[in-house]
């Protein structure tokens, strides 16, 4: 039962929240006065969590404000729940260096489970959480033992469910069957720049039943009691995702209520004090009044405290019953891989062949037989990415252990999912698709930079050389583009050996996303030790091979396929009398970051004569090449036609390397 108490706790959380506001000049007041009801009764009667552990507590339930502009509202909550988030942090709501970001950003904010705004997102993020929840609790409890129960919830709003991911996340969620995923759905019918009904006017429940969803409408917003009953029958349908949809007023009780005007604009002195009156607020600003402060220790805090200590006196037994699993999950949340990764990937010998998404194949089926927590999938293109883990299942509803993800044809889906999943923590992710659909991951990708999680894409058929699929299909601008977001880890593996090298760094890396940038074709292996192809794909840039007569005056420059088209042009250049250094460039980011001494002997200043090869755009090679130097590139759409022929047409053979090298003098 909810109490005046209650109704003074909700105006709380309205109130702070445009205060926070109007001291920025600057937010969007519109979705904390609407949907604070139904968040005042998740957070007070639901939520499982301990704001006293600061988000350590693996089995907390988890929220994402997919609504991300409403942060205001999330903050609020966060203070009031006991989160390391005081008055003062508040009033610094958008300005430089604060704790309260326009938008929810994960890793700044205690207590903010995932960095929302771009709409969408957030729902997908939740998707992941929710899959990795199933998977995690198939694998380690044990009757009588439920270390992993935990709820994961969302807020969406009308924009949210309007953009695209919202499609391609629901109905992998309802496909999944993910019962413990509940999306309240703030259903004000506004947006932006007006009336939702004039691009919006789909039937909600409808669409979501359809992806086998439970949808269930609460048809006044400011009705705690029917709020929490609609949680209450969501949590009980485990076979199902819910959707609630709460039917709410945007800017409720402020001069502009239920119009667009009131969705990201401050309400101002006249707004401020026509909100107090209509909510009947008495109080200063900024203020918590002292029986609400009760009202969150009685309930979300105690409640909190209460499970987590249970928890924990629960997890002392299993890890004494069954230690090594007890261990085991521990290492999966804490991102230990307790391997010796070097001597379980596979390494080449100078004669071999293999293309670097099936080298890539070979070394996941070496890792995942001694890494527990590594899992993924491909957006239905896993016979092509070679993502398939061998006679490790897949996760499906009658099989939640199992590892192999089918993610349908969603990249955008699958990449925010991941980023879900690796937030929720316990496991290592990856996903695969075709290089070329980088374009439908970007925006997830970005999201996973920002956030400085560790997800891994498995990218594959990485250049024209895809051949007769034509343009459509060949990532001529991909490489360039992913190189310039800050904090994405970029490896365009040249053979087998500098695969398993990338694959090494890739579950090595903690801080930040990779993408592995793999060939169909098959590639040599390159002509140096494994041991120093590993040293080398470490920093980014290596010698690959010196000149002859230890003489150099000209480098060359590759990565990829085109690392062995560089040795070969070697050769010839070599009886031209002109000596030459190749160098293999795999990760522009990680060359970055190695001393200038370092760099300085790979790219000796002095030397002016150099030429980068990459059969991609040449853009932001000029760092590389140099004044003088020339760049073998694609700075044009691909071509249909057999991958060896298009490559040749377009300059990538000894014969034109060796030309225009010459052309230096």
């Amino acid at each position: 039962m909810f109490d005046q108490i209650d109704e003074l706790g909700v105006n709380t959380v309205r109130m702070l929240s445009v205060e926070m506001i109007e001291e920025a000049n600057s937010g969007h007041p519109g979705l904390p006065l609407g949907a604070a009801p139904m968040a005042y009764a998740l957070w007070t009667k639901h939520l499982k969590i301990n704001p006293a552990s600061h988000m350590s507590w693996i089995n907390r339930d988890r929220f994402v404000l997919s609504a991300g502009h409403g942060s205001a509202m999330l903050y609020s909550l966060l203070h009031l729940a006991g989160y390391d988030l005081t008055i003062s942090d508040l009033k610094k709501f958008r300005q430089w260096n604060s704790k309260t970001p326009g938008h929810p950003e994960y890793g700044q904010t205690d207590g903010v489970e995932a960095t929302a705004g771009p709409l969408g997102q957030g729902l997908a993020m939740a998707v992941g959480m929710a899959m990795a929840e199933e998977h995690l609790a198939a694998k380690y409890n044990r009757p009588d033992f439920q270390m992993i129960n935990h709820y994961t919830y969302t807020l969406v709003g009308d924009g949210d469910l309007s953009e695209g991911i919202s499609h391609e996340a629901a109905s992998l969620a309802g496909h999944l069957k993910l019962g413990k995923l509940i999306a309240l759905y703030d259903s004000n019918d506004i947006l932006l720049d007006g009336p939702a009904e004039n691009s919006f006017t789909e039937n909600i429940g409808r669409r979501f039943e359809s992806y086998g969803w439970q949808h269930i409408l609460v048809e006044d917003g400011n009705n705690l009691e029917a709020i929490d009953a609609a949680i209450r029958l969501a949590k009980q349908n485990l076979s199902k995702p819910t959707i609630i949809e709460v039917k709410t007023t945007i800017g409720y009780a402020s001069p502009n209520q239920g119009t667009n005007k009131v969705h990201g604009t401050p309400l101002g002195v006249e707004g401020i004090n026509k909100l107090r009156q209509n909510l009947g607020w008495n109080q200063e600003p900024f203020t918590v009044p002292s029986e609400v402060e009760e009202r969150f220790e009685q309930t979300l805090r105690i409640r909190g405290r209460e499970a987590e200590a249970d928890w924990q006196e629960l997890f002392t037994n299993y890890q004494h019953i069954y230690p090594d699993l007890a261990n085991e999950l521990l290492d999966g949340f804490n991102n230990k891989t307790l391997i010796n990764m070097d001597e379980v990937v596979p390494h080449y010998g100078k004669t071999e062949k293999i293309a670097t998404r099936n080298a890539s194949e070979k070394a996941i089926n070496r890792l995942v037989e001694v890494m527990p927590s590594l899992w993924g999938g491909a957006a239905d293109l896993a016979s092509s990415n070679k993502t398939r883990m061998k006679n490790q299942g897949d996760f499906l509803p009658a099989n939640y252990a199992g590892r192999n993800i089918w993610f349908g044809v969603r990249e955008f889906a699958m990449a925010a999912t991941m980023n879900g999943i690796a937030l929720h923590g316990g496991t290592r992710i990856f996903g695969g698709t075709f290089f070329v659909f980088t374009d439908y991951l970007r925006a997830a990708i970005r999201l996973a930079a920002l956030q400085k999680i560790p997800v891994i894409y498995v990218l594959t058929h990485d250049s024209i050389a895809v051949g007769e699929d034509g343009p459509t299909h060949q990532p001529v601008e991909t490489l360039a583009s992913l190189r310039c977001i800050p904090n994405v880890q970029v490896i365009r593996p040249a053979d087998g050996n500098e695969t398993s090298a990338a694959w090494k760094l890739a579950l090595e890396t903690t801080d930040k996303p990779t993408v592995l940038v793999l060939s169909r074709q098959s590639l040599s292996t390159l002509p140096i030790s494994s041991t120093k192809v590993f040293e080398g794909v470490t920093k980014g840039g290596y010698i690959v091979s010196e000149p002859k007569d230890g003489k150099m005056t000209g480098i060359l420059i590759a990565t990829g396929s085109e690392v062995n088209l560089a040795v070969q042009a070697q050769k010839e250049l070599t009886k031209k009398n002109q000596s030459v250094r190749v160098v293999s460039m795999p990760s522009f980011d990680r060359f970055e970051s190695q001393s200038e001494e370092y760099k300085e002997v790979v790219l000796p200043s002095r030397i002016e004569k150099r030429m980068t090869i990459e059969a991609a755009s040449t853009f932001g090679w000029d760092r590389y090449a140099g004044p003088l130097g020339i760049k073998i590139g694609v700075d044009k759409f691909g071509a249909s036609a057999p991958g060896e022929l298009v490559m040749d047409k377009y300059g990538f053979n000894v014969d034109n390397v060796v030309s225009k090298f010459m052309e230096l003098g």
